[in-house]
């Protein structure tokens, strides 16, 4: 099982390539990378024995910045007929599996597989428990079956506790009718990506205030207000009647790059159309000063070199914590919603008690 795969939004297969690139440098894992353009997808083919299994041992999935989904595996050629016995021979001489999970590409070709996906999981899942090879465990690894075509499948296994959240790194996420725009899922899904769900309670409580910089005409408000916070939206432009009606917003039209609160608040948020350099030097403030406690602030990204820009920003962002002297914890993700941008969340470690 000598190669990574690795989903991702279409165009970003070059960022994939460059982000395990240089963590197997680091690791001196021997391999090359390579991707079709706007395939979805790259793969890390290694060069040593056991080169995929040290990467996915090393590495923490939720820390990688541009993949979705990642397993290691190989592809297999399967024929027209009696896929399943084909994939129980070749599944023969792995581990017993503790889930199941088949996949597709975020393609057009991918989606016209889905449908196949979900007639073709029964059969399969039935004939792999009656084989003894699969059962319901945590502790083991899960079957991740990526389907190319009908005939072509890459058969790979991940750590349950260290791979995607969701089937293909893409969250079920209905989009709330109430909301005034669908950027509110960008936040939505950053709340399930950065924070475990038994925090929420005491991170994501109601009696807490936060401040959404460049708000109208709300989609982010809507996500702190829903979780019954205080909110001041700081924005030139209007934001949604519905969301002033709850009594919870406060809104100040102001420069959102400017404007500083007198107290300090639990959450600030942005997602501004901005270059990216000046929304980290906004972040540096607000955690640097302790304006806040935690933040999700979304990085536009320039046209090329965008993983060694991310990459810049975040090391940029640690050194100017050190010295301060102030303890933050950083982590970054292309999530699914997001589109030519990066979502950072930040947490101020020194300030969390309330």
């Amino acid at each position: 099982m000598s190669t990574l795969l690795m989903h991702c939004r279409p165009g970003f297969e070059g960022e994939v390539c460059a982000e395990l690139s240089e963590h197997a440098a680091r690791l001196g894992v021997a391999g090359y990378a390579k991707a079709k353009p706007h395939s979805a997808c790259a793969e890390f083919v290694c060069s040593e024995d056991g080169g995929s299994e040290r990467l996915m041992a090393e590495l923490r999935f939720s820390e990688l910045i541009f993949p979705r989904q990642w397993a290691r595996g190989e592809f297999v050629e399967l024929p027209e007929t009696d896929r399943i016995s084909v994939l129980l021979a070749h599944l023969a001489e792995l581990p017993v599996f503790g889930s199941l999970w088949l996949e597709v590409l975020d393609s057009n070709d991918g989606k016209e597989l889905s449908t196949f996906c979900r007639k073709f999981e029964g059969p399969l899942r039935k004939a792999l428990e009656k084989a003894g090879r699969l059962v319901d465990d945590a502790a083991r690894p899960r079957l991740l079956l990526t389907f190319i075509s009908g005939r072509r499948v890459f058969v790979g296994l991940a750590d349950q506790d260290n791979s995607a959240l969701w089937p293909m790194g893409i969250p079920r996420l209905k989009f709330p009718r109430e909301a005034p725009s669908r950027s509110t899922l960008k936040l939505e899904e950053a709340w399930h990506q950065f924070i475990p769900r038994e925090q929420w309670p005491a991170r994501l409580g109601d009696d807490m205030t936060g401040v959404d910089l460049g708000a109208s005409p709300g989609g982010w408000t809507y996500q702190l207000v829903k979780r019954g916070m205080l909110v001041t939206a700081i924005d030139n432009g209007p934001m949604a009647e519905s969301l002033m009606d709850t009594g919870l917003v406060q809104h100040l039209m102001a420069d959102g790059f400017t404007w500083k609160p007198r107290q300090r608040v639990d959450w600030m948020v942005c997602d501004i159309v901005e270059k990216p350099a000046r929304s980290t030097a906004l972040i540096e403030t607000w955690l640097g000063e302790g304006l806040c406690r935690e933040a999700i602030v979304n990085l536009k990204l320039p046209m090329k070199q965008r993983y060694p820009e991310v990459r810049r920003l975040l090391e940029r962002m640690q050194a100017t914590f050190k010295a301060r002297q102030v303890r933050v914890s950083i982590a970054c993700k292309q999530l699914y919603h997001d589109r030519e941008e990066v979502t950072c969340h930040l947490r101020r470690l020194d300030l969390s008690a309330r």
